[in-house]
């Protein structure tokens, strides 16, 4: 019997590295992508490795320097990553 939860992958990839790699392939280095954002290093460091949440903001922030990936994209990035952390998380108690 396949379950709601099945359908969710057993690994959560945090937003941050599919930003690590567009970056990567824009040529941008973190420094560089901070500075157009107008955010600290550290937060977009903390992006990148899946320490901090892509907010709201954030997602707006990243449209406006790469206006042909949509906030709305990052938004559901992160969303996915929470919710299959949460499954995952919620897999492991049962199990």
């Amino acid at each position: 019997m396949v379950t709601k939860t099945d359908a969710y992958p057993d690994i959560a990839i945090p937003p941050g590295e599919y930003l690590a790699e567009e970056i990567e392939a824009r040529g941008i280095s973190q420094k560089e992508l901070a500075r157009r954002m107008g955010r600290p290093l550290n937060a977009i460091n903390e992006i990148i490795n899946g320490k901090k949440a892509i907010t709201a903001g954030t997602a707006l922030q990243l449209e406006e320097v790469m206006p042909e990936i949509p906030a709305r994209f990052w938004l559901n990035l992160e969303t996915d990553y929470q919710l299959t952390r949460a499954l995952i998380n919620k897999r492991s108690k049962v199990g």
